[in-house]
């Protein structure tokens, strides 16, 4: 059973949130917050595997939320997914740097909703080819300045490592790193894990934002 959390601050957008995932069989609300401290505070006491996360709530935004659940270590097997209005809003990228394994736009389809949910509670982050990589693309090119040196940490990563986490970045799964590399899934996914330890990084989606801040990864390419 996956256990999700709800953080907004609006009711009816909770509600029907809640609607759609109890209606599950392999999904269950359990908890709401109408505010980033009791979205902490309720992480902390229910453990879900899934936050459903709004970014602008009143007192405490969902974007300092993100980062307080994405600093505490016994909180690492929860994982945030931001909701925002826009596409492109500018708080996205800063929350995918906080921790959040993945965002989606409110209006979201109902089956992309629950795919995203079982897809973030699988281990997997929700970074797909086409807008997220347009838009961490965006912010990370604002956030590097010019000329700014590699990340040092790349350097612990063998040839095959590196070239897996460009992949990432480009937004592959393993499986279409696999298929790239001409290796197995597994071995794709074990070269991930090993790149994730080295780089001491929590999951997928901070992987991304440290290909493209890191420059192996540059705005607009296509993979």
């Amino acid at each position: 059973m996956i256990r999700v959390l709800l953080a907004d601050d609006q009711v009816l957008v909770r509600a029907g949130f809640r609607a759609l995932l109890d209606a599950q069989a392999d999904i269950e609300v359990v908890g709401e917050a109408d505010d980033g401290a009791a979205a902490v505070a309720l992480a902390a006491e229910l453990r879900p595997d899934v936050v459903l996360m709004d970014i602008r709530m009143p007192g405490l935004d969902g974007l300092e939320a993100t980062r307080q659940i994405g600093a505490r270590p016994e909180l690492a097997e929860v994982k945030v997914v931001v909701l925002t209005t826009f596409e492109l809003d500018e708080y996205v990228f800063e929350a995918l740097r906080g921790g959040a394994a993945g965002f989606l736009v409110k209006d979201t389809e109902p089956a992309d909703l629950l795919r995203a949910v079982r897809v973030v509670a699988a281990g997997d982050a929700l970074l797909s080819p086409g807008v997220t990589r347009r838009l961490i693309g965006e912010f990370a090119a604002r956030s590097k300045a010019p000329g700014q040196p590699s990340t040092p940490a790349l350097g612990l990563l063998t040839e095959r490592e590196r070239e897996v986490l460009t992949l990432v970045g480009l937004g592959l799964s393993n499986d279409e790193i696999a298929r790239r590399l001409v290796v197995s899934p597994l071995t794709a996914k074990t070269h991930v894990s090993r790149a994730m330890v080295k780089l001491g990084v929590r999951d997928r989606a901070q992987l991304v934002v440290l290909a493209y801040e890191s420059g192996l990864v540059r705005p607009g390419w296509l993979g």
